[in-house]
């Protein structure tokens, strides 16, 4: 073989290995990521989506209330899903302005094999706002935990620093916050708690 097509040859399979590089060789073997924006102001709205989405093979993966600039105030949820999902979770969406009823929902739902995603808040109609869990029940999995809830909501921070270490004590761990000013409690921090079920 001549000495400049051995040459040229050597370049070429230079040229086709510095163009795979670890970004390229990673990128072609890594599933790609799908994601699903959800954005309404009614809960109902929200969880028939969400629904719609996981039997879609989508998984929750974040939230945030406020305003927007064309929906004015909503929640946006964002969903996720990579490579070939098929359909797994299943999604629930509470909302409230009074956190006995909804300390007495999530109890229910976590009977049922529900488990706390995330919250945020949705203006409500009657005037304050409402604190909004999303729970996600997932259909395959192995273990069969189950959790007990307690929410707790208070104006003062101080209030709260103590009721959290008094049922940190009893072994529940913090999951999720929110502050609002909810229609029956004025300006309330609302934390949401849990221990497994043994």
């Amino acid at each position: 073989m001549p000495l400049y097509v051995a040459r040229a040859a050597r370049w070429a399979c230079l040229v086709v290995a510095l163009s795979l590089s670890p970004a390229a060789i990673a990128g072609a073997t890594a599933d790609t990521v799908e994601y699903r924006v959800l954005a309404t102001n009614k809960t109902s709205t929200m969880e028939k989506e969400m629904r719609d989405a996981g039997a879609a093979g989508f998984r929750f993966a974040g939230t945030m209330g406020g305003d927007t600039a064309f929906g004015g105030n909503e929640v946006v949820v964002v969903m996720t899903r990579t490579g070939a999902a098929g359909p797994r979770y299943v999604y629930r969406l509470l909302a409230t302005s009074k956190t006995s009823t909804m300390q007495h929902e999530l109890e229910a739902a976590a009977a049922e094999g529900f488990q706390y995603r995330g919250q945020s808040i949705f203006s409500s109609m009657f005037g304050g706002k409402e604190v909004v869990v999303i729970l996600e029940q997932d259909r395959d999995a192995n273990s069969k935990d189950r959790w007990e809830y307690r929410l707790l909501a208070t104006s003062k921070t101080s209030t709260m620093q103590r009721e959290l270490s008094d049922i940190g004590a009893q072994g529940f761990e913090f999951v999720g916050m929110t502050v609002a000013s909810t229609a029956m409690g004025g300006n309330e921090l609302v934390t949401i708690t849990r221990r497994k079920v043994r």
